[in-house]
């Protein structure tokens, strides 16, 4: 394993940001940090760049002891939300940044720098834009140019802090395409932090979610969405329908339904999730538990049906063709969950 992290804590003040974490990335892989504000990802983050010292804990980087070294001795590469640009400074100055104010003896040439500025460009697909300056850039080639600049100094751990949160979606799905081939090409071990569900499973070849600075669970994307390990997993990652249910003898019953609950759900009053998009709507004397239509909206390619179900409002989505036409508001239909997990309350 390249980085460990190992029962990392640390407070400001009487807040405690991280309780005790410990997580592993392996060797030129992408690891997102998600969770909620102030699950701690950020300050885990900073502690790994040297812009915070942990109260407890320890971290080995290629088993090196990283706290032992000083942010700039630990040649990691560093890029934020905001960019944080050099205005004066033409973007293949800031660029160059990085190994231009090396000490003298460690310090490329002129000749070295003009090279790597020029890869570099290249790489982040911005050449012929080296003579501009960051206010004549869009948000997306600023950003562009700040991962080149973490970049240039050839870090050994690479950190990106929420990169494109000042971004529109547009802007945002493009990048990501984007920043994934760059991380594949440079192979350069890759913490990423966002609060952006589908930006993380999109992106990530793990995700560690956090919640109130403890890690709750860690794993591939698909099997952090298929398997969540608590109800706040399933419902931070997303598309969410939440009901009171009840399980026993093996059974699960929501409301007037009832079918087999899953294996190894916990006996008596639950907390029943499933996704929204992986239920049926059927007619009143069909399968599933009762529920009333409160509207139905368009979206995109799938449609958007309100319901009134055990005394809470629900969402679910679905395809035109899976609507049947009694599904009018204020009509009574039966949703049939597909899959779902089951929780304690």
């Amino acid at each position: 394993m390249t980085l460990i992290v190992d029962s990392v804590a640390k407070a400001f003040g009487r807040f405690p940001a991280l309780g005790g974490v410990s997580l592993q990335a392996r060797e030129g892989e992408f690891l997102a940090l998600l969770g909620p504000s102030g699950s701690g990802k950020t300050t885990l983050l900073r502690i790994l760049a040297g812009l915070e010292t942990p109260d407890a804990g320890a971290i080995s980087f290629n088993g090196e002891d990283l706290l032992a070294l000083s942010a700039r001795e630990r040649r990691i590469g560093m890029v934020f939300q905001h960019y944080a640009l050099f205005r004066h400074m033409t973007v293949a100055k800031n660029i160059a940044f990085g190994l231009s104010v090396r000490p003298r003896a460690t310090r490329p040439s002129k000749a070295q720098v003009a090279a790597r500025v020029a890869d570099l460009l290249r790489l982040v697909q911005l050449e012929g834009l080296e003579d501009r300056y960051p206010a004549q850039l869009s948000g997306g080639q600023r950003q562009r140019v700040a991962l080149a600049r973490a970049l240039a100094i050839e870090p050994r751990m690479l950190l990106l802090d929420e990169p494109f949160g000042a971004l529109d979606a547009k802007v945002r799905r493009e990048l990501r395409r984007w920043l994934r081939k760059v991380h594949d090409e440079t192979g350069v071990t890759t913490i990423f932090v966002t609060h952006d569900q589908e930006e993380a499973l999109d992106l990530a070849d793990r995700v560690a979610i956090l919640k109130d600075g403890a890690l709750v669970q860690v794993g591939a994307p698909q099997a952090v969405y298929d398997d969540p390990a608590d109800a706040f997993v399933f419902d931070f990652l997303g598309g969410a329908v939440r009901l009171p249910g009840q399980v026993e003898a093996g059974r699960l019953t929501l409301g007037d339904w009832s079918g087999h609950a899953p294996a190894g759900a916990p006996q008596g009053a639950v907390q029943a999730f499933f996704r929204q998009d992986q239920a049926a709507l059927n007619g009143p004397d069909g399968e599933g538990f009762t529920a009333v239509v409160t509207g139905l909206v368009q979206r995109g390619p799938a449609v958007r049906i309100d319901l009134e179900a055990l005394g809470q409002t629900i969402e679910l989505l679905l395809s035109p063709a899976e609507v049947p036409a009694l599904a009018a508001p204020g009509r009574a239909v039966r949703v049939a969950p597909k899959a779902v997990r089951v929780f304690a309350p």
